[in-house]
């Protein structure tokens, strides 16, 4: 589940789906609820699609890319940790029945596109269960993971994207 917590406009948006990562550049989020809206990394182009907020358009633009991992956002929190953030256990919490320690990371260098992450990561496989990014003053971004899967082979199809007919492309090139 996600949730984006935007306090300038006074506005909560809720979604549900499966997100799916691949290597450095691949990346899918597809969402049941609101149903068809998915925004997917091709390893070209981002797809945002959201019929559920702008129908009838999907926006392409290139794909910006960290150096070293890429659009991957899990290996640019999980990756020393120690060298790239201040790091600050919090408490011990649960998710989902799940036993978790909740640790704040602080960037300590710039490009990063948050400016605080907050982890929920299983005590039985270090998994992360829950994320929180503030994001840009007042935007708070929440992920609330289930049944993870790492290792796992993902079909090709997912990170692919072909408009619906009678969609308008909007490139942002």
């Amino acid at each position: 589940m996600q949730v984006v917590e935007d306090a300038a406009l006074g506005d909560t948006l809720k979604s549900t789906g499966r997100l799916y990562q691949q290597g450095a550049s691949s990346f899918a989020m597809r969402f049941t609820d609101p149903p068809e809206d998915a925004i997917v990394i091709d390893g070209r182009h981002v797809w945002v699609y959201t019929p559920s907020t702008t129908p009838g358009q999907v926006i392409r633009m290139p794909m910006e890319t960290d150096p070293v991992y890429g659009v991957n956002l899990l290996a640019r929190i999980l990756d020393r940790p120690a060298e790239r953030y201040r790091v600050t256990w919090l408490r011990a919490d649960t998710v989902s029945g799940r036993a978790a320690d909740v640790v704040a990371l602080v960037p300590r260098g710039a490009n990063v596109n948050f400016s605080r992450a907050v982890l929920w990561l299983d005590r039985d496989d270090a998994l992360p269960r829950r994320i929180e990014l503030e994001e840009s003053p007042g935007v708070r971004r929440i992920l609330t993971l289930s049944r993870l899967r790492p290792d796992t082979a993902v079909p090709p199809e997912v990170f692919e994207f072909r408009a619906p007919k009678g969609v308008r492309v909007v490139d942002q090139e």
